[in-house]
């Protein structure tokens, strides 16, 4: 119980003198994420919508050769990003313009070094996300969308990607979830995030485990408000779990669904010939 008591504390003591920063340090972690997710999914969907483009064998040459490069490009990308770590990622990408350029161009701002770091790197999971989504949906929509005189593009923005949207939704607040995490490797490149707070506490107090409790309790709370509030999301998208649909054309009612417009009595399951009770 001594060594708790200390470590609570040493919390508390952290707490009093540094919280404006961890405040500070949480702001621009959830802002970083949110952002980067955002933009990220953008991306995702842009590239997974070009990757889902048909590819007909009897098309025009010039067609299928940009869809073959689209596709060549698009699979770099994700292969590239969804195999490397983001922290190299972002010493990469900060430090490549002002050495491959002699110190001539550089990021003017850490905050868009780090935006862009987060969504590429989004948008390479979300593109595999988008693409699984886009295949979720039965094939028989999209023929039917065809056979209303809908064109691809059109088909994919009015039926298929509403749907996609609903089916890759967890999937999307996953990603939101592991950039509120994986945002502290940003300190590489010098972002003030929480996880940089933490490292400036430790060098200035030497209160590594006390600040890490801090840190473990920030994340936490961040993780736990975004899961409660994405499920708010999810849950709103589904709609209602009990509803009865309502027609107009008598000739459309299915016994047992709908009700009667007079008496407001569900329909049976019986024909007009039947004379028994009920």
């Amino acid at each position: 119980m001594g060594k708790f008591s200390q470590l609570i504390q040493d919390v508390i003591r952290l707490c009093a003198k540094y919280l404006p920063m961890y405040l500070s340090g949480m702001k621009n972690t959830v802002l970083l994420a949110l952002i980067g997710t955002v933009l990220g999914c953008i991306i995702g969907f842009i590239c997974g919508v070009l990757n889902a483009i048909p590819y007909d064998t009897n098309a025009p040459l010039g067609r299928r050769v940009l869809i073959r490069t689209l596709r060549a490009v698009i699979r770099g990308y994700v292969e590239v990003f969804r195999g490397t770590p983001m922290v190299l990622q972002a010493v990469f990408i900060y430090y490549a313009l002002p050495y491959f350029t002699d110190g001539a161009a550089r990021f003017s701002s850490v905050w868009a070094a780090s935006i862009l770091v987060v969504s590429i790197n989004t948008g390479a999971y979300m593109t595999e996300s988008v693409r699984g989504g886009i295949i979720s949906v039965d094939p028989g929509q999209v023929e039917g969308a065809m056979a209303i005189g809908l064109t691809h593009i059109q088909a994919m923005m009015y039926v298929i990607l509403p749907q996609a949207v609903r089916n890759i939704l967890p999937q999307i607040g996953n990603n939101y979830i592991i950039n509120l995490k994986d945002t502290s490797v940003m300190f590489m490149i010098s972002f003030t995030d929480f996880f940089a707070v933490h490292r400036g506490v430790v060098g200035a107090t030497y209160s590594y485990f006390p600040s890490a409790v801090i840190e473990m309790i920030g994340y936490l709370t961040m993780t736990l408000i975004s899961s409660f509030l994405l499920r708010k999301v999810e849950q709103r998208m589904e709609g209602s779990s009990s509803f009865e649909l309502v027609v107009s054309d008598p000739l459309t009612l299915t016994s047992g669904v709908y009700r009667h417009p007079v008496s407001e009595e569900l329909f049976k399951e019986r024909s007009r010939d039947y004379k028994g009770k009920d």
